[in-house]
Parts: C-alpha cells; sequence; structure tokens
C-alpha cells in the first residue's frame, strides 16, 4: 500500500524539486480539459484535496498559484484556436502531492516553451505577473522538460507545511 503515489509520480520524477518520490504521504491529480472553466475545476479540485489533507489552512496561497499554474498551461500549452475532440486526451494534468512538510503543486502541459516570467511595469496588464504571483506565493517553483514517452514540460512549486498545523474542526462531520 501506499505506492500509488510514487508511481502516479515515475513520469514526473525528474521535473519534480529533489523529495524522495517514495516519501510522499498522499498524492491526488486530475485531468483538465482545454476550457479555461478548467480553472475553476482546479480550484475545485484543489480544495476538496487540500481538505482531506487538513491543510485549509495553505489553501488561499496554494490556490493562486495553482489558478496561475493552470492558466499559463492553458494560455500557452495550447495551440491557438486549436479545436479538441472529446476523445483526446485531456492535454493539461495537475498534480498535488504531499509530504510530511511539504505540499508540491505540478501541472503538466504539452508544450515544450519554458515558461516566462516578463518583466513588466504596467501592472495593468493581464498577462505576464503569473510567474511573479507563484514566486511570491510559493516557498520555491521550477520546471522541467518531461522526458521518455511523455512530451511537454512540467511546472511545479512547493510550499513548506508547519507539521501540526492541522486545522482544527473545520469539518462539519468531525
Amino acid at each position: 500500500m501506499g505506492t500509488n503515489g510514487s508511481t502516479m509520480l515515475e513520469p514526473l520524477r525528474q521535473g519534480l524539486p529533489p523529495l524522495d518520490p517514495a516519501a510522499v504521504s498522499s498524492a491526488a491529480s486530475c485531468a483538465l480539459p482545454a476550457r479555461y472553466e478548467a480553472v475553476r475545476e482546479a480550484r475545485k479540485f484543489t480544495r476538496r484535496t487540500m481538505d482531506q489533507w487538513d491543510l485549509g489552512y495553505r489553501f488561499d496561497d496554494v490556490c493562486l498559484v495553482v489558478s496561475e499554474l493552470v492558466t499559463n498551461a492553458l494560455r500557452h500549452a495550447l495551440p491557438a484556436g486549436a479545436q479538441r475532440s472529446p476523445e483526446q486526451t485531456p492535454p493539461v494534468r495537475l498534480h498535488l502531492m504531499r509530504w510530511t512538510e511539504r505540499l508540491v503543486c505540478a501541472v503538466r502541459d504539452p508544450s515544450h516553451d519554458s515558461p516566462v516570467a516578463r518583466d513588466s511595469d504596467d501592472f495593468s496588464a493581464e498577462s505576464g505577473r503569473g510567474l511573479f504571483l507563484v514566486d511570491s506565493f510559493s516557498d520555491s517553483w521550477g520546471w522541467q522538460p518531461l522526458a521518455g514517452a511523455l512530451s511537454g514540460k512540467v511546472v511545479w512549486a512547493l510550499f513548506r507545511l508547519q507539521p501540526g498545523q492541522a486545522t482544527t474542526g473545520g469539518s462539519a462531520d468531525s
């Protein structure tokens, strides 16, 4: 038991920060459709998963970063105007992985282009701020091209967790 986390991570392993995949205590992932509603779906999935893991106290930061990573993946990884047939595999996938004192969210997409933080003096600019926010709200982040059978890249962000700081009394059924 407990191997599902590390086998799910296998294709991502080379793209993640240097944490031992065998030590993952929990892992969850969801495929996201190539539509902008996917950002909302990613947030709901993140909320549900973090509630199950008693990590609600980190939800705001993690959710902001997940939103940015998924938005970037959708914006930059999907060819403009490309219509996807429903039977095609969803091109973007969100992974959430928890270690004792770390949480990693990783977004996989089919693009080989590196994520670029654009320097922008125009703070009203809609795009270009995403990676600045990711950098501000996570403890570290990075990206890696995928190797082997998978094409594309994975962009990840890491959050430190305080042991024993799980929210108490957060759920009605306690």
